[in-house]
C-alpha cells in the first residue's frame, strides 16, 4: 500500500497502478463469488467483476423483481443464478449485498454455509458494527472483509462502463485465512474501484450513516426544499426557482467542483458571487454543524441503526415507504424538475 498525503494527514492508499487487474484477476481465479442480493450495489458490482473476467454467481430470491432483473442482466438460472442459500453454498467468498433488514432475516441460513476457509464481504459496515442489534456474528474461521463503493451501484457501472472508476473504502474485520488483504484488495479493483483507502467496519458505518443522512440526501434535499420555498414565497415562479436551486448547480457547478474544488470555484466565479459566498458560508456552517453532531451522536450510539432495524422491519415497511417517497416525488420542486430536464437539448 502507498502512503498518500491528504490534506496534511498520511493514509493507506492502494491504486490500480500497484495492484492491476491482472493482479487481482490471479487472487481470484479460483474463488467463485457468489453476490448475494441484487438490488442496489449488486447489479453494478456483479457485472463489473464478471467483464473483468472473476467467476460470478447470483443469490436471489426467485419471486422477486431483482430476479428478473438478474436474468435480464444475463445471468443464467442454474448456472450463474441460484436461490440465496444455493449461491451461497456454492461461493468462496460470499459478497453480501441485502439490505441491513434483508442481511438480518437471512443471517441463521447464510451462516450455515459459511465454512472454514471461506471469505465474508460486505459493502457496508452495519451488520457487523452493531452486531448486538443484528445477530451478525461471523464463525471464526472465515475471512470478514469490506469493500465499500463511494457511490450508489448505477453510478459504479456507468463509470465502469465509461473506463473510469469509483473510489472505494476497504477494512478487514477478521482474517482467518491470512489471505484476507490480497482477497479485500483484489475484490476492491474488481468491482471497479478507481483507488482503494483503508477504513475499519465502525469508520465506515458511522461515515456512510452520517453522509446518507447529511450532504449526500437528506440535507441537501432539505438545503433544496428551505431556498425552493424562499424564492416561490417570494414570488418567483416553480421553473425559476428550480434553475436557481438546483438545475445550476447539479448541471454547471458540481462538475466543475468535482473537477477542480470549491476552492477553484470561489477564485473563478464572478466578484459578486465570491463577496457573497465568502460571507455566507461561515453562517450555514454554524446553522448547520449542531444538526450534524446531533446526527454523528446519533448514529455513534445505535440509535439511528436501531430505528432502521425497527422501521424496515415491519410488515408494512414497503407501503409507508411508498408513501414518503410519493409525497417527495409529487412535491412541486421536483415535479418542476421533470419539466426542467425534459427540455434539456439532450432530451430534444
Amino acid at each position: 500500500m502507498a502512503k498518500i498525503n491528504f490534506g496534511g494527514v498520511e493514509e493507506n492508499v492502494v491504486t490500480r497502478g500497484e495492484f492491476p487487474l491482472a493482479k487481482a484477476q490471479e487472487v481470484l481465479k479460483n474463488e467463485t463469488v457468489a453476490v448475494i442480493g441484487y438490488g442496489v450495489q449488486g447489479p453494478g458490482q456483479s457485472m463489473n467483476m464478471r467483464d473483468n473476467g472473476i467467476n460470478v454467481i447470483i443469490g436471489q430470491r426467485n419471486w422477486s423483481k431483482s430476479w428478473d432483473k438478474a436474468v435480464a442482466d444475463g445471468w443464467v438460472p442454474g448456472e450463474t443464478l441460484f436461490e440465496i442459500e444455493e449461491a451461497c453454498a456454492k461461493g468462496t467468498i460470499i459478497l453480501n449485498l441485502l439490505s441491513d433488514a434483508a442481511q438480518i432475516e437471512m443471517w441463521s441460513k447464510m451462516k450455515s454455509h459459511l465454512t472454514s476457509g471461506k471469505a465474508l464481504c460486505f459493502s457496508h459496515g452495519f451488520g457487523i458494527t452493531y452486531k448486538e442489534k443484528t445477530g451478525i456474528i461471523p464463525p471464526a474461521d472465515v475471512d470478514v472483509i469490506l469493500v465499500a463503493p463511494k457511490g450508489s451501484g448505477t453510478s459504479l457501472r456507468r463509470l465502469f462502463v465509461s473506463g473510469r472508476g469509483l473510489n472505494s473504502s476497504f477494512a478487514i474485520f477478521q482474517d482467518a485465512t491470512g489471505k484476507a488483504h490480497e482477497r479485500v484488495v483484489a475484490l476492491g479493483i474488481a468491482v471497479g474501484s478507481g483507488y482503494l483507502f483503508e477504513t475499519d467496519f465502525r469508520r465506515e458505518v458511522y461515515s456512510d450513516l452520517t453522509g446518507e443522512r447529511g450532504t449526500l440526501m437528506g440535507a441537501i434535499q432539505g438545503i433544496f426544499a428551505a431556498q425552493y420555498q424562499v424564492l416561490r414565497d417570494n414570488g418567483h415562479t416553480p421553473s425559476e426557482a428550480f434553475n436557481e436551486t438546483v438545475e445550476e448547480l447539479t448541471q454547471s457547478l458540481m462538475p466543475l467542483i468535482a473537477e477542480n474544488g470549491m476552492d477553484w470555484m470561489y477564485a473563478n466565479c464572478s466578484t459578486t458571487a465570491q463577496r457573497g459566498a465568502l460571507d455566507w458560508w461561515k453562517p450555514f456552517r454554524d446553522a448547520t454543524l449542531p444538526v450534524f453532531q446531533k446526527l454523528y451522536a446519533e448514529v455513534a450510539c445505535g440509535n439511528e441503526a436501531q430505528r432502521s432495524i425497527d422501521s424496515n422491519s415491519k410488515p408494512d415497511y414497503r407501503e409507508k415507504l411508498d408513501a414518503e417517497l410519493k409525497e417527495l416525488h409529487e412535491s412541486e420542486m421536483w415535479q418542476t424538475g421533470i419539466a426542467v430536464r425534459k427540455l434539456r437539448p439532450e432530451n430534444n
